[in-house]
């Protein structure tokens, strides 16, 4: 039966988006990603590090001679690749990209060992060494994508063959895995086989699989401590071994220090956490374990409430592309990568599906407007690995400990994990929109387009409207309905201090609940709900003990975070600021690429004119500014107009 007080996602053919703001960009992963990530993966990006991932695949198939290349999870990439083509399919058919498809699929299949085992490092760079190197070797977190991809494409295409093939290889695992004797009590290094699997529960009704989900997530973090002990047997050998997490005796780093529902805070590899949590917010919500419950809600407060960016980012460390400790968030050595925002979204998404709370939605909202998409250019073939909130181009060039920060996004990666993850998660932002079911309709992101919704005593088909997030105004209307009643739920965000509803030009009366707006009658067609949520300009402030942005305040309106550009307001961006009292002014700028709503202000410019060859002085001149007209653009845009300086944080005269 459905569950009424927590709706589930719409299925991604029931949402069709047309919306001014988010149709370019399912365009351009429908158009241009898509199509480019396969160049990449097949080694035909000039320029770009070879990917070597389609290869590997051929020669484990034997159509092809000759040796392994990339990294160990060098199998992900296609994966995920193939996910981003299920969602997108689902949406638009395209019969050529289909058959594209299909023909990976076969050859998935022709590098499946007959017992069902599947990974092209092991089948041809370390044969006969399976399972011997879990902590770092990435075999179940490959599986994992493998098997979200298998989910993906059959509920886009309706065709069993990948998930015909996963499910054979899902059913070895359990075979290897488990408390039984002779199985491996033990777990993967990365997390993403433990989602994956109850994914594969949903798809196909097996309760094995979410069983065994349930197995990797509880048996991490027990004692005898898998990981450690394995590391410590020498059954592997780790080239790098001196400088390894485990040798300095680090769980925290693989989320594996103590077990999962005792963890307290956000810790270790950002994205391996993310990826954990979302598996944990599945089980919790699947099995109703109360523990998995309340420890998921710990570690999300510790994530969203004292170790996340303003734009979103998480991991600030990057040694480790990890977490560190509270408030720790410093700006011009970031890390925050992109698969991190990518897992967050992916946290949030479940977090909501568990408990409809609009916080988790706003949270969702923030990383997904911010870093999500600006981790990817506006052509769609060039990405940000590393997001940060402070660039100084010549800093990134010359100084060892800022080198992970470009100015510039990159055609391709060694470890291309980020372009991937970016196009899946776009490609099906439908499912993280709104979700229906019972007797309630939840808009969760004001994404434009038609929905069909199912509800237990029928259908509706819902029209969302407006320029959201330029625009002020969301409009939802009726367009067909044989349900003699629901409830329609309206997120308002978290944001948003002022706003106001009419129904059909009349204001509305509805209880809100938990940050929703809910509204429940006999809808007829043609009904409309026009949502307005005032987006001043607001000026952002840090909590007193994050360090990087004392003294500083970052620009934000509706859901976009702002920064400032070399391109718009000259080199040394670190001399300007922003007085107390500015007074803002909104226009929507056609000059930038796509068109984007900027924030222009009077602010100051330190003089530095008649410093000469002064490096210190006394500070009696330290209040010596000019006038600086300053122009602030949405975060997602920046690094698309040529290399310079970017900020976001600014300094505030109070």
């Amino acid at each position: 039966m459905p569950n009424t007080k927590n709706p589930a996602p719409l299925p991604l053919r029931d949402f069709r988006i047309d919306d001014p703001f988010w149709s370019r960009y399912m365009d351009l992963v429908r158009d241009t990603v898509i199509p480019y990530q396969w160049e990449a993966l097949n080694d035909r990006i000039p320029d770009a590090e070879p990917s070597f991932a389609i290869r590997n695949f051929r020669i484990a198939a034997g159509l092809e001679e000759g040796e392994y290349g990339g990294r160990v999870f060098q199998d992900s990439d296609v994966a995920k690749w193939l996910e981003a083509v299920g969602y997108s399919l689902a949406v638009r058919p395209d019969p050529a990209l289909e058959a594209t498809a299909d023909a990976m699929i076969e050859l998935i299949g022709q590098a499946q060992h007959p017992d069902g085992y599947l990974n092209t490092y092991f089948t041809l760079k370390e044969p006969g060494r399976r399972w011997t190197n879990l902590c770092d070797c990435h075999e179940l977190y490959c599986a994992g994508h493998m098997i979200e991809a298998a989910v993906a494409y059959y509920e886009g295409t309706g065709k069993r063959k990948l998930l015909d093939i996963l499910c054979r290889y899902a059913d070895y695992i359990a075979t290897v895995f488990g408390p039984g004797e002779g199985q491996l009590r033990g777990y993967d290094g990365h997390e993403e086989i433990e989602l994956a699997l109850v994914r594969l529960y949903g798809a196909t009704g097996e309760t094995k699989y979410l069983d065994l989900a349930r197995f990797f997530v509880e048996e991490r973090g027990q004692e005898p401590n898998f990981l450690l002990e394995e590391f410590r047997s020498g059954r592997h050998t780790d080239p790098f071994r001196p400088t390894h997490p485990l040798a300095r005796g680090n769980l925290e780093y693989f989320q594996a220090h103590k077990p999962v529902t005792e963890q307290e805070d956000a810790t270790g590899h950002a994205v391996r956490a993310m990826y954990l949590y979302s598996a944990m917010a599945d089980l919790a919500r699947e099995t109703g374990d109360e523990g998995m419950l309340r420890a998921c809600r710990r570690l999300w407060d510790s994530t969203v409430k004292r170790r996340m960016y303003v734009t979103g980012g998480i991991g600030s460390a990057r040694d480790g592309e990890a977490f560190t400790l509270d408030w720790d968030l410093p700006n011009d050595t970031v890390y925050a990568e992109s698969c991190a925002s990518v897992g967050l979204s992916m946290f949030a998404h479940r977090m909501l599906r568990l408990d409809p709370d609009a916080r988790y939605a706003d949270v969702l909202e923030r990383a997904l407007y911010t870093t999500v998409l600006g981790a990817m250019a506006l052509d769609g073939k060039h990405f940000f690995y590393v997001n940060p909130l402070e660039v100084w181009p010549a800093a990134s060039d010359r100084n060892p400990g800022r080198r992970h920060v470009k100015p510039e996004r990159q055609a391709w990666f060694g470890c291309a994990c980020c372009p991937p993850n970016v196009a899946r998660l776009l490609a099906s932002l439908g499912r993280y929109a709104a979700s229906a079911g019972g007797d309630t309709v939840r808009v969760h992101l004001y994404v434009g387009g038609q929905m069909d919704v199912r509800l237990d005593k029928g259908t509706a088909r819902l029209h969302i409207g407006g320029g959201y997030p330029w625009t002020e105004e969301v409009r939802i209307r009726v367009e067909t309905s044989d349900v003699p009643s629901f409830r329609l739920a309206l997120r308002i965000p978290g944001w948003c201090r002022r706003w106001s509803a009419r129904l059909n030009g009349e204001p509305v009366s509805g209880s809100l609940d938990k940050g929703y707006l809910c509204i429940e009658r006999d809808w007829r067609v043609g009904d409309e709900v026009a949502l307005s949520l005032a987006m001043p300009v607001e000026m952002l402030q840090a909590h007193p003990q994050v360090r990087a942005d004392a003294g500083k305040v970052a620009l934000q309106r509706g859901p976009l975070v702002y920064c400032l550009e070399e391109a718009d307001n000259g080199a040394n961006l670190s001399a300007l600021s922003i007085p107390g009292d500015a007074v803002f002014r909104y226009t929507f700028d056609d000059d930038l690429p796509g068109g984007a709503g900027t924030i222009r202000f009077t602010g100051r410019r330190l003089r530095e004119a008649d410093w000469a060859d002064t490096l210190y002085r006394p500070a009696e001149g330290c209040g010596d500014t000019d006038a600086a007209a300053i122009r602030a653009v949405p975060y997602f845009l920046w690094g698309n107009r040529g290399r310079g300086e970017m900020t976001v944080w600014i300094r505030c005269d109070a």
